[in-house]
């Protein structure tokens, strides 16, 4: 039997079709192991994104041609955004490589794999729309919590934005087909979906034609077993009183949104092709918490985008100041390769960009910090992920805490009392960096 590993980068909707993929190869009696340097074959499905997701694809595909050099696996197999975006590049400038698939050859992933079991050299690009964003997944989280995306590629067309040259326009998923799959979730165990997209808020408007998240919202609150949705990448032009009541009203919704804003000045905005100003994004940001009370936001912001002056940088700083989102991350802008933003004037400079960004994140962090210290002596849900036993104590997440990206907390509980899976009550007492520390209630 042919022992398969698959090494899965980048975003949780990458993540989506490494599991589809992965489901197809264990249906066709593939061997699939954990570590991937015990496999016969090794998929690295690549992420392309930016220029430090590329390099880590890279540094990934080496390291495995090492392996395959030295005789301890056998075939190199190329998935994922960065195949799909650097196709001919891949193919000529990484020989360790001996498939090469396109996001539309996905589905083929047998056939590619039986292929260079025979000693062919694959390169298969067809049309995007070629893989199916439905069927049988096998789940790479861990039981109890799994992503569920709704729709997949972007019509926002951001200047600075490789994705929808890489995953093409907006395709939303059947509402039917996700609930379905949901259910199915829900049968396994699992207690918490993470919707993801490009793009959630505009879920359904190219199929049905008009947004349809609040509606698929209220009908996965009715799936018995989920006890927490959260929502990721919620684009803030987009954000509905209808989507706010349906937050608000549903308890399954956790109170948490992600809300990539990337920036406050409206010349930056305007050169990034996205809607908005300081102005109309803070009264954004009040209408959400106004009608979702206590809510917690995350967003992302950029630093030295083309033609961002100390002025436009110091607008941010004083808007985040303001603002004060519970959760950020902040990244130097990025110039990718057939964007426009890539070639546009008054390009800033790389330690420039790193200074920003490095302002930015350490206001942030005092910000969590004082987010943290508010937290102690409230009681609150947690999902319990797992036992540290160098610790010793348990640990997991609150409905605050979105997985790889936020924060955890430890907690300590008497022996026989919780188990991953579960959602307990938690008194915080103390906090570490942007971690908490607490005590069990039950």
């Amino acid at each position: 039997m042919i022992r398969v590993g698959m090494v899965s980068l980048g975003c949780p909707k990458n993540q989506m079709d490494a599991e589809l993929m992965l489901a197809r190869l264990k249906n066709s009696g593939f061997e699939l192991v954990a570590d991937s340097g015990l496999a016969d074959v090794v998929i690295i499905n690549t992420c392309g994104f930016i220029e430090d997701a590329k390099k880590e694809s890279i540094e990934q595909i080496l390291e495995f041609g090492k392996l395959k050099e030295e005789g301890r696996i056998k075939k190199i197999i190329v998935t994922g955004c960065m195949a799909e975006r650097y196709r001919e590049e891949v193919l000529k400038e990484l020989p360790e490589c001996d498939a090469v698939i396109g996001l539309g050859a996905n589905g083929d992933i047998v056939d590619t794999l039986n292929a260079v079991m025979k000693g062919e050299r694959v390169a298969r690009f067809p049309d995007k729309s070629c893989w199916s964003l439905e069927g049988e997944r096998l789940q790479t989280t861990p039981g109890f919590f799994a992503y569920l995306r709704i729709s997949d590629g972007c019509n926002n067309c951001c200047t600075y934005c490789a994705i929808p040259k890489i995953r093409g326009g907006l395709r939303s998923r059947e509402m039917e087909n996700i609930l379905q799959e949901a259910r199915k979730l829900a049968q396994g165990g699992v207690k918490e979906l993470i919707l993801v997209a490009q793009d959630t808020t505009l879920y359904g408007i190219d199929i049905y034609g008009r947004q349809m998240l609040p509606e698929l919202l209220e009908k996965l609150c009715e799936i018995d077993g989920i006890k927490w949705i959260r929502l990721l990448y919620c684009y803030p032009e987009h954000i509905t009183d209808r989507l706010l009541h349906v937050m608000a009203s549903q308890e399954k919704i956790v109170k948490y949104m992600d809300i990539p804003i990337q920036h406050v000045s409206k010349k930056v905005l305007k050169a990034m092709n996205r809607p908005g100003d300081y102005q109309t994004l803070k009264d954004k940001i009040a209408q959400i918490r106004s009608l979702v009370p206590g809510i917690v936001l995350r967003t992302t912001v950029m630093t030295g985008f083309p033609g961002e002056g100390e002025e436009e940088f110091n607008e941010l700083c004083e808007f985040l100041n303001e603002i004060r989102f519970e959760r950020l991350g902040c990244f130097a802008f990025s110039p990718e390769e057939g964007t426009p933003a890539a070639e546009m004037p008054n390009q800033v400079e790389d330690r420039v960009k790193q200074r920003r960004r490095d302002i930015v994140m350490q206001e942030q962090s005092r910000i969590a910090f004082e987010y943290n210290n508010e937290q102690i002596g409230k009681t609150m849900n947690i999902l319990v992920e797992s036992y540290d036993r160098y610790a010793g104590c348990w640990f997991g997440r609150s409905e605050a805490d979105a997985p790889d990206i936020d924060g955890k907390v430890f907690f300590t509980c008497p022996p026989g009392k919780v188990k991953p899976g579960d959602i307990i009550r938690v008194q915080i007492t103390d906090t570490i960096d942007w971690d908490l520390v607490g005590e069990c209630c039950e």
